[in-house]
């Protein structure tokens, strides 16, 4: 079963992460950050991942800290779900609307970090959320998965939609690269023979 639980804690945050990679997009989602945890609801229920996160983090100084160790916390699951890779599709893709905005998505759990974030916002906050935070979640995110993901604005006119849009195509390019490959009768997708 591709399961995995994550605890995390520093002198900033206290983080606790529970996935289920087969899920059906289940979980409780708290934060303390009203926006991001519309995100990760979003990445949730988009996944199809079975995904809980509670976080206590030091949101007086500002939402930095707890933003990229969610991210740090949320790749370590992915790790340890994952398991070796055995059978894993390995790669997605995924050109995805939301309204005026087009976002791009591509992905690869290759074992090697590296993070393409081309994605401009016509506002710096969304409420209070601080814009450029989306991108902090995604380098801890991908340093503590080792995957290499590539996300592109097409379009986009509207701040809430270009970001929803950006977590709505990365949770359905990782739900389909975690997918099971009946093609790979359980082998490791790559000609190395580790992923």
């Amino acid at each position: 079963m591709r399961i995995a639980e994550i605890a995390r804690t520093t002198n900033e945050t206290d983080i606790a992460v529970k996935l289920f990679i087969d899920g059906s997009g289940k979980g409780k989602i708290d934060t303390s950050i009203g926006f991001f945890d519309h995100m990760m609801t979003l990445f949730k229920s988009h996944g199809k991942f079975d995904l809980n996160i509670s976080c206590k983090g030091d949101v007086w100084v500002d939402y930095h800290h707890s933003c990229e160790d969610i991210g740090i916390a949320l790749g370590e699951a992915f790790v340890k779900s994952l398991g070796d890779k055995r059978g894993i599709k390995r790669y997605s893709h995924i050109i995805l609307p939301m309204d005026e905005a087009l976002i791009m998505c591509a992905v690869d759990i290759s074992g090697r970090a590296h993070l393409s974030y081309d994605v401009e916002t016509p506002s710096e906050k969304i409420g209070n959320f601080d814009c450029e935070l989306v991108r902090e979640f995604f380098e801890g995110f991908v340093r503590a998965s080792n995957i290499t993901l590539h996300i592109k604005k097409l379009a986009g006119a509207n701040s809430h939609h270009i970001v929803e849009g950006v977590f709505k195509a990365f949770a359905r390019v990782m739900s389909e690269a975690c997918e099971i490959d009946e093609r790979a009768n359980g082998e490791i997708p790559s000609t190395k023979g580790v992923l």
